[in-house]
């Protein structure tokens, strides 16, 4: 299942701004987000998880 569908859109929003991409997402959809970009966000929402699973 491909991670998008795995993730609430807030938290698909959060990491977008954290990312620096949520104006992409507002212009042009996720669809719209580079693919290193992408790489990026799931990255980062893997160190979130982990970071969430050590407290």
């Amino acid at each position: 299942m491909a991670l998008a569908k795995l993730m609430s859109d807030a938290m698909k929003r959060k990491l977008g701004e954290r990312l620096g991409v949520s104006e992409i997402v507002r212009r042009q959809g996720w669809g719209g987000v580079p693919a290193r970009e992408c790489g990026n966000l799931v990255r980062e929402a893997i160190r979130m998880a982990e970071e969430q699973l050590k407290q």
